[in-house]
């Protein structure tokens, strides 16, 4: 192998090296398995979280007032974070939100004929699901990746999604 090809060859995709990291502090079996089900809670419960916080009535938007909450900011942005880093995941990643949001939605019509607030059970499953990451970590041994950087954060659920691809054999 020539030098330029080798030297090619050990250059990391910046989405594989945040998941390399990632890594580092998610060895566990019981850690991982944990996160399987704490991560995709926590960024339902946040998502639900910013979709609850009252959104102004915006004129121009006519008809379509609703459907633009702050949660869309955010849907945005961490869309566009996570295509930057692999177009692929991005896709996987928005098609997950849209099933997060139509569970959203769900909720707001259960709370709309007398249910719970969103905000309530958003805060609950955050609540649950974010001892459940600590739980795991101290399982684990090892401080949870985001106190390090806070870009971890939105790195833990693509991190899984990669494990799918892999398996899938879907190059991300």
């Amino acid at each position: 192998m020539s030098k330029q090809t080798k030297k090619t060859a050990e250059v990391k995709r910046p989405v594989d090296v945040y998941f390399d990291k990632y890594q580092e502090s998610h060895n566990n079996e019981t850690n991982e398995i944990i996160h399987w089900i704490c991560v995709p809670l926590i960024i339902f419960s946040l998502l639900g979280l910013v979709w609850s916080i009252p959104f102004p009535h915006l004129d121009f938007l006519g008809r379509y007032n609703g459907f633009v909450n702050w949660a869309s900011f955010l849907i945005a942005f961490s869309i566009y974070y996570y295509y930057r880093l692999s177009p692929v995941l991005s896709y996987f990643m928005l098609l997950i939100i849209v099933l997060f949001s139509y569970g959203i939605v769900s909720l707001e019509k259960w709370e709309a004929i007398g249910g719970p607030a969103v905000w309530l059970v958003c805060l609950i499953i955050f609540v649950v699901a974010w001892i459940g990451q600590f739980i795991g970590h101290k399982i684990e041994g090892k401080k949870p990746s985001f106190l390090d950087d806070v870009k971890f954060l939105l790195i833990g659920p693509i991190w899984l999604l990669h494990f799918i691809c892999r398996k899938v054999g879907i190059k991300y």
